[in-house]
């Protein structure tokens, strides 16, 4: 019996901050969005829908397909309820499975543990209904179940991302501290790049930014560079269909587009990183890289978007050096780059203010456990507005 053609509730996690732009991202591609959440969005589609899903979104973590909801207390009262739900029609019995949760209820001190209830309530029903169990262990390249457990309320979900959907699949050379590629796309997605003028990443590290706006100005979804999805792990999964889904999206993809993608950095050893990653992700025919200090990038005629990710500062010796930087780049931007529209990514809002130009929005990110701000700067010709540095 097969379950993919069956409606259900999807949840699609995502960082703290992001909800937004994954929001956009699913009513783009015709999902309805049922709620909102912190750290995600719920839809509904069947399993047959998480393919699409998974292989277009960009800002995206896990796609969680809902299959069992109960209540339990406690360890016991959880064991039982896995154990009542047919999981044989939707494992391989010759299988492998992994748990993940998330939990908050006061018998459990390591979710851990939680893991191990939802696993042996599995392979238990399978011993009993089926004679063998599948194997289990922590990889997540096969068949992944996760468990919401808040309070007395259980939500059991099939992973079908298994590897979070938000690793490209491109960065094969990260550099000090890169971006993450759900970030990377969520601050593109706020600036409203769609391929139409230019696209200007000065500070580019191991091409992050730059390898996004390129895979988003020709259509490229990001899935398509992954071979394994934990959808592929399911009964019932139909390959011809997942075959014709990633050729459909293939055919859509776009060879050039309507503008030009920059990336620089004055770190040779970075931008050949971000030229290999590039082309890894097959947009290095789509980006201009070159090696100099952001003050002398080359900016195209005409308008556009340029992006900088500089430093926020550990140190007090590095703050002062980088309060330099930031009123460098404030210079930039005024004498450079005018008719287009700034960016700046930061996790140091005093820095931002030597900055010296006036914000016209704030958008708040975290990149991890940091809250970072992308503060947006339309530039117009002329010096610097006095009083304007209305960055915190």
């Amino acid at each position: 019996m097969t379950h993919f053609n069956e409606p259900g509730r999807i949840v699609i996690t995502c960082p703290k901050g992001i909800a937004p732009y994954l929001r956009n991202e699913l009513t783009a591609i015709g999902f309805p969005i049922l709620s909102e959440l912190v750290a995600g969005v719920e839809t509904e589609g069947t399993l047959a829908d998480t393919m699409n899903i998974n292989l277009r979104l960009r800002t995206g973590h896990r796609v969680l397909f809902l299959v069992h909801e109960f209540t339990a207390d406690n360890p016991e009262e959880l064991y039982e309820e896995i154990g009542r739900f047919p999981w044989e029609t939707y494992i391989d019995d010759s299988g492998y499975l992994s748990v993940t949760s998330t939990v908050d209820n006061i018998t459990i001190r390591d979710p851990r543990y939680a893991n191990v209830k939802v696993k042996d309530g599995i392979v238990d029903r399978f011993f009993k209904n089926v004679g063998r169990r599948p194997d289990s262990g922590p990889r997540k390249n096969r068949t992944v179940i996760h468990l919401f457990w808040q309070n007395r309320r259980c939500a059991v979900y099939l992973d079908t991302s298994g590897e979070p959907v938000s690793r490209h699949g491109y960065r094969k050379i990260p550099m000090r501290a890169p971006m993450q590629e759900t970030l990377a796309a969520a601050t593109i997605g706020a600036t409203g790049w769609s391929g139409d003028g230019h696209f200007v990443n000065p500070m580019c590290g191991s091409g992050t930014l730059a390898i996004e706006a390129a895979l988003i100005a020709v259509k490229r979804p990001p899935g398509l560079l992954r071979s394994n999805f934990g959808f592929m792990h399911i009964k019932g999964f139909d390959r011809a269909l997942w075959k014709k889904i990633r050729a459909d999206a293939y055919g859509k993809t776009m060879k050039s587009f309507n503008g030009t993608v920059t990336a620089t950095d004055i770190d040779r050893r970075a931008v050949e990183a971000a030229r290999k990653n590039a082309e890894t992700a097959g947009v290095k025919h789509l980006i201009d890289f070159k090696v100099c200090d952001f003050s002398v990038t080359e900016i195209p005629p005409g308008p556009g978007i340029i992006m900088v990710n500089p430093e926020y500062g550990e140190r007090l010796g590095e703050i002062q050096k980088l309060k330099d930087t930031y009123r460098r780049i404030g210079d930039f931007f005024k004498q450079k780059c005018q008719g287009y529209r700034g960016y700046i990514f930061t996790g140091n809002l005093d820095l931002a203010k030597h900055v010296g130009l006036r914000t016209q929005r704030r958008l708040t990110f975290f990149n991890g456990p940091i809250e970072c701000r992308l503060l947006e700067y339309d530039i117009y010709e002329g010096g610097r507005q006095s009083g304007n540095n209305d960055t915190a």
